[in-house]
């Protein structure tokens, strides 16, 4: 079988590198020469594992794309840019007819939904690329469908940790206070509390000092009316690589996905990982 061509963007930035290294390391892949990057980044190219890729302006962005499109039939974008750029270059991939997972945080997803759904190509987008994050969603889904009562009356605080650079509120925060909240528990007045301070979370939090970096350590808490029960569920992540997997899972899915003529589909990750 031939390799999908892998268009990675977010170059210069360290979630967009993991993920294109390891595509250069995937037989199943081939790496585009190329990446849309953003506003302020003087460089014009950047080197991954020894290969050379252009950095395009985003003045260039539509052109580079209508392009790698002709260039690359069997192409799949992946989008690892800024939450301001979400929506932008979700216009930008469907403009152009190009398959693309996203894996940016943030962004207005109604309106990258409403995007796709006029389009002639399929997406995966989701908060949270970790298979095993996004099946912990998938059980809590399940309970908040399943009993919606379950937690009635407690208080739910959420505490969440990321490297520095992270500009936005974790999306897998945001989406699993819903679910408990589906399931009766009251978000605390402080709402997700946010630390992207390095001092605090080497010494507060205990990270460990090569994963200031790059990391995602979450707690949510929840207490019963009368404060005599408490539940907590942590999932403390150290390095990228987790996302990195579930990334390509996706790709490798959604070039799948898209041979088989699903034009406008919006996926997650759930249903990558069911493999439909």
């Amino acid at each position: 079988m031939k390799p999908v061509h892998v268009l990675v963007c977010g170059l210069p930035g360290n979630m967009a590198r993991n993920v294109a290294s390891h595509v250069l390391a995937d037989s199943r892949f081939s790496l585009v020469p190329l990446s849309l990057t953003g506003p302020g980044i003087l460089a014009r190219e950047d080197t991954v594992a020894g290969k050379t890729l252009a950095l395009v302006p985003p003045e260039k962005h539509a052109e580079a794309l209508a392009k790698a499109r002709q260039e690359y039939p069997r192409l799949v974008a992946v989008d690892y840019t800024h939450p301001s750029a979400a929506a932008g270059n979700t216009r930008l991939y469907a403009a152009a007819g190009i398959p693309f997972v996203m894996g940016t945080t943030g962004g207005d997803r109604k309106q990258m939904t409403e995007t796709v759904a006029a389009s002639s190509v399929p997406a995966v987008i989701s908060p949270n690329m970790s298979r095993e994050i996004v099946g912990l969603t998938a059980m809590l889904t399940y309970a908040a469908n399943s009993f919606p009562g379950l937690f009635k009356g407690y208080s739910l605080s959420v505490r969440e940790s990321h490297q520095h650079g992270k500009a936005d509120t974790s999306g897998t925060a945001k989406a699993l206070v819903e679910l408990f909240g589906q399931m009766g528990a009251k978000n605390a007045p402080e709402g997700i509390v946010m630390e992207r301070n390095p001092q605090r979370q080497r010494e507060v939090w205990g990270v460990p000092e090569e994963y200031l970096s790059g990391h995602a350590w979450h707690t949510y808490t929840l207490v019963s009316p009368d404060n005599t029960v408490k539940f907590e569920f942590t999932h403390n992540v150290c390095g990228r690589d987790i996302y990195v997997h579930g990334t390509l899972d996706a790709v490798a899915w959604l070039y799948n996905k898209s041979l088989q003529g699903c034009p406008g589909q919006v996926f997650s990750m759930i249903d990558v990982l069911a493999g439909n």
